[in-house]
């Protein structure tokens, strides 16, 4: 019996191959690391600049909707309320026209996602007094004020979500704003996820019968559920943060109103309008806890679309025979 030997320049290769493995595990290793350190040196920061309102108002900071710089008086529950509502309903408005862009042939979803794109690149935190499309569109005097909030007031003013006065600037309207905002990244990445879904998929769909949208419901859709979840909550992370073009139109009005007419206020607004007005120490780090508020929201949501990813994912038990 022969033992069969391992040629020197194969040993060599095998070794290379060995470290250049353990390189690669030890830099991506570190830079998983370096991103951990860096969001809990944020959060510290945030904390730390912070700390004497955290030490005066407590967790009233939450639950309480007074907002008075004179006489020191901070409460963010307006802004907590404005943040997550303007993004929920966002995500509501931009998702399924994302997944139905997605869905179009190449040439149409470019020639849509072109402009919706550039629109926050180009005029997004833009002077209102010129040629803001975000404050132009949603004046008290424009088309959508005069004839699509009237029409939608009188076919749901029965709820409570659609009564009142109309503003024009208000929650609605900065809802519409975030939703346009969000809308590319969800699409982009929704098409990307719809054109992994394998032909035979398709195929072995279409052959039991069933029409287009059955089609993309059964094969297209429940294949690509998870992946498209993935690009909801990329959405949610940009919109839970944007700023100016929703601090234009949302009327930045510190109040908790059930009718989406109605203004309202988020935390990035009001850290934009007011940081630089922020004379006074309490002030100021009132306005660093409301950073650490909605840093603390950012992830918290992120955390609970990676448990609801798992539950989603989680295989389900195979029964012996």
């Amino acid at each position: 019996m022969t033992s069969q030997t391992i040629p020197a320049p194969a040993i060599e290769l095998q070794s290379r191959s060995g470290l250049g493995d353990r390189a690669f595990r030890s830099l991506t290793l570190a830079m998983s690391l370096a991103v951990v350190a860096l969001v809990i040196l944020v959060g510290w920061q945030l904390a730390r600049g912070s700390h004497l309102a955290i030490a005066k108002f407590g967790f009233q900071f939450l639950t309480t909707s007074t907002w008075d710089p004179v006489a020191e008086q901070y409460g963010a529950l307006p802004f907590i309320f404005g943040t997550i509502v303007s993004s929920a309903i966002a995500l509501l408005i931009a998702v399924p026209l994302s997944v139905g862009h997605g869905n179009l042939p190449d040439g149409i979803s470019s020639a849509l996602d072109s402009p919706t794109a550039g629109v926050r690149h180009r005029n997004a935190g833009r002077d209102p007094e010129r040629d803001s499309w975000a404050l132009g569109d949603f004046r008290h005097d424009s088309m959508v004020t005069r004839i699509c909030y009237p029409a939608l007031q009188a076919a749901l003013g029965w709820t409570p979500f659609f009564t009142g006065p109309i503003y024009g600037v208000g929650m609605l309207s900065g809802e519409i704003i975030l939703a346009i905002m969000i809308l590319p990244i969800i699409t982009s990445v929704s098409r990307e996820i719809m054109r992994s879904v394998p032909d035979l998929q398709r195929e072995a769909a279409y052959a039991l019968g069933p029409t287009k949208w059955e089609v993309t419901r059964i094969a297209v859709l429940s294949y690509a559920k998870n992946g498209l979840f993935g690009a909801a909550i990329l959405g949610l992370d940009r919109a839970l943060g944007e700023t100016m073009a929703v601090t234009m139109v949302i009327g930045n009005t510190p109040q908790i109103n059930a009718s989406l007419f109605a203004p309202g206020y988020t935390l990035a607004s009001v850290i934009a309008n007011e940081f630089r007005e922020a004379t006074s120490d309490m002030y100021l780090q009132a306005l660093f806890e409301i950073g650490l508020v909605l840093f603390g929201i950012t992830i918290l949501a992120n955390l609970l679309a990676q448990l609801l990813l798992k539950t989603m994912t989680r295989a389900v038990p195979t029964r012996g025979a």
